[in-house]
């Protein structure tokens, strides 16, 4: 099978040497990521409105967090890469400060929204870093909009809602937290917003089909990312790197679906050497 045919590949250091400061540490004046009115807009995009951030300047770079996030879960990304670039983060539709709107959930409307977002900033492309959910909108982005593009980091993306891809355990649990809230929809029950929970696991639990030629058309670099103890299965992972052509994989050691809070440190300095480097592995698959 050729998932399991790894071949050579080229993987960024799980062992990197960090500063002494502390990224995500906080400060007395520091924004409130997610909900701060002076870096924060709203647009309307197909009925809903959709809240953004921006912070630093220089290069544009779009971060997307995962399924149950929001712009404030990405806080020690924005912390790091607003440094060096201008980075425009948003609450994807559903979550935090954007709003739903009447159509079901779908990796492609929020894929929309981010390209309409960049179009909106006169934004003609931008390096696009994504997590779990968001590292599947970074994969469309590059096959549905790729002249946004300049470089991918798809971090624990899966291109199908299977076993194929996610362990079982996890799917599973998506699948009960579904019924779950078609059950209390059903009841009509407020004590929480089951609408959003039930679009979100039903995203999950059916999207999104991305096929092998889908990866194939992608023309940009592509930093393949997960950890060996993730949701995401490793050979899928490998697979996902194995189809893109201009692609590297990274797979940190010892670390979780949740390095990004848990180890941004390694998680950021990992990306950063990414986007610094020209790509290198192309010779490698003559």
């Amino acid at each position: 099978m050729r998932y399991l045919q790894m071949g050579t590949v080229m993987m960024l250091s799980a062992l990197l040497l960090i500063p002494s400061f502390t990224l995500a540490q906080s400060y007395p004046n520091e924004p409130a990521y997610g909900n701060n009115t002076a870096n924060g807009r709203s647009l309307l995009l197909n009925g809903a409105k959709q809240y953004f951030e921006v912070y630093g300047q220089g290069e544009p770079l779009v971060l997307i967090h995962g399924n149950g996030g929001n712009i404030g879960y990405m806080k020690p990304q924005i912390k790091f890469f607003a440094r060096k670039y201008k980075v425009i983060v948003m609450d994807c539709r559903g979550r935090g400060n954007s709003e739903l709107g009447s159509d079901s959930l779908t990796y492609m409307q929020i894929t929309k929204d981010v390209n309409d977002i960049l179009t909106h900033l006169k934004i003609d492309s931008a390096y696009i870093v994504g997590r779990s959910d968001g590292g599947i909108i970074a994969l469309l982005m590059a096959i549905y909009y790729p002249e946004k593009v300049k470089k991918i980091v798809a971090f624990a993306a899966n291109l199908t809602p299977d076993t194929i891809a996610l362990y079982p355990s996890f799917l599973n649990e998506v699948k009960r937290d579904r019924r779950k809230a078609d059950e209390m929809l059903a009841q009509k029950d407020s004590s929480q917003n089951w609408k959003i929970l039930q679009q979100r696991n039903r995203m999950m639990e059916f999207q999104p089909q991305i096929t092998a030629g889908d990866l194939q058309r992608i023309k940009c670099p592509v930093l393949v990312m997960s950890t060996d103890r993730d949701i995401i299965r490793e050979e899928h992972t490998v697979y996902i790197y194995k189809n893109i052509p201009h692609a590297n994989l990274c797979i940190l050691a010892g670390e979780s679906h949740y390095v990004t809070k848990d180890n941004p440190d390694l998680f950021n300095t990992t990306v950063q050497k990414y986007l610094d480097s020209s790509f290198v592995g192309e010779e490698m698959r003559q």
